[in-house]
């Protein structure tokens, strides 16, 4: 290669030309972008237990309403209760998620008080799926991804749907990752 300045032959890898000090022109990195692959909610199924709950005080609330003696005050504030419920229940569903781009897999907790957590997709160690016989019934697993730079350091994804097609976004997107 010729130096365009002085028109002197440069030794192989250089970063100058030894001639006349000139920088030598290097071709700038490729800037590679992050981009969202999936966002994972945890299935309804997750919060059964304040939906069983949110059922029996509407029951409870509707019998109230239509029994011949009931009180229809005490059945309305029950159905407003069960309501309230429902919506809380609705709240935590969708301040818990995992957000999985190119680069890396984030949890994201909380309403009033919110916590974050990041792993490097070059840091996974390991993905483990693990389902009961009542979440391979409702095809419902739980995720959870070790981190290779500590040791305590592991994102648990609980009842989410479809874990096996999760499990393989990730192996694949950290094998692209490290490639």
């Amino acid at each position: 290669m010729r130096c365009p300045q002085c028109g002197f032959e440069a030794i192989a890898n250089a970063a100058f030309w030894s001639r006349c000090g000139a920088r030598m022109m290097t071709p700038r990195p490729e800037t590679k972008h992050e981009y969202a692959l999936t966002r994972i909610l945890p299935s309804w199924w997750h919060f059964a237990r304040g939906l069983t709950l949110v059922a029996i005080i509407f029951a409870a609330g509707l019998f109230e309403i239509t029994a011949p003696h009931g009180n229809r005050r005490i059945g309305l504030l029950l159905i407003a209760l069960a309501a309230a419920i429902m919506g809380l229940v609705h709240l935590a569903r969708r301040y818990i998620s995992w957000s999985l781009t190119s680069d890396r897999l984030i949890e994201r907790r909380g309403l009033l008080s919110s916590r974050r957590r990041e792993m490097e997709l070059a840091d996974v160690r390991s993905i483990e799926v693990n389902r009961s016989l009542m979440q391979r019934i409702m095809g419902l697993g739980d995720v959870g991804i070790a981190s290779a730079a500590s040791a305590d350091f592991m994102i648990r994804m609980l009842n989410i749907p479809d874990p096996e097609r999760v499990a393989e976004i990730l192996r694949q997107a950290r094998l692209k990752r490290l490639a």
